[in-house]
């Protein structure tokens, strides 16, 4: 009936599974962290250059652009 699951007899075949499992989990955190912490220090930068950029678009980009 269920001839596709295969549940081993012997248990020690699951170790390489549970070590792979492991690696994968532990590399996921990893990057979860690091995606993390790259996000916070573009957000502190984008806090700190927002008045910077205010202050252009009052004074004009120098684009040469003219409004009709």
């Amino acid at each position: 009936m269920m001839e596709f699951l295969y549940f081993p007899e012997d248990k020690s075949e699951y170790i390489p599974s549970v070590i792979m499992l492991l690696i994968f989990m532990s590399m996921a955190i990893a990057a979860t962290i690091f995606i993390r912490k790259h996000s916070a220090k573009e957000l502190h930068k984008w806090e700190n250059e927002e008045p910077i950029l205010k202050e252009t678009n009052k004074q004009g980009n120098g684009t040469g652009s003219t409004k009709n």
